[in-house]
């Protein structure tokens, strides 16, 4: 059994450039962190972003709600947005000088983009980074 194989699945995540390289969730969470800048220098993507999250987490949350009261209804909202915010943020990321790493398999999206739109990107406007990138854009 390989070294990889031997490990729980759930501490794995298939990470960048292929899918022979894996991160635990920490290690995702430091490289998504490292790299967010050089991804997002877009005025356009940041401005995107600043709606499409909050539209993703509101989708996500909605979700939950729609499976807890069996709501039709509720789960149709709750999709809707998230593909909204998939698909505005999609289209942010192709206006960047830098395109994002190419994602190595269903596993490997999910993790990246629930960690970004959780974590990553709630921590880059309230560290001030969201901010000063559209400032840098402004006075360049």
């Amino acid at each position: 059994m390989s070294g990889d194989a031997a490990q729980p699945v759930g501490n794995l995540i298939a990470l960048g450039l292929s899918q022979s390289q894996r991160m635990g969730i920490g290690q995702l969470m430091r490289w998504q962190w490292e790299g967010y800048p050089r991804y997002h220098q877009s005025r356009v993507n940041l401005l995107i972003h600043i709606v499409a999250v909050p539209l993703f987490l509101l989708g996500t949350v909605t979700l939950v709600v729609a499976v807890v009261q069996l709501s039709l209804v509720l789960l149709a909202v709750a999709i809707g947005c998230i593909v909204a915010a998939v698909a505005l943020q999609g289209g942010g990321h192709r206006l960047e000088p830098v395109p994002p790493e190419p994602f190595s398999g269903p596993l490997n999206f999910v993790s990246r983009l629930f960690l970004e739109q959780w974590v990553t990107f709630p921590r880059f406007v309230i560290t001030g980074g969201w901010g000063a990138a559209l400032r840098k854009l402004r006075d360049s």
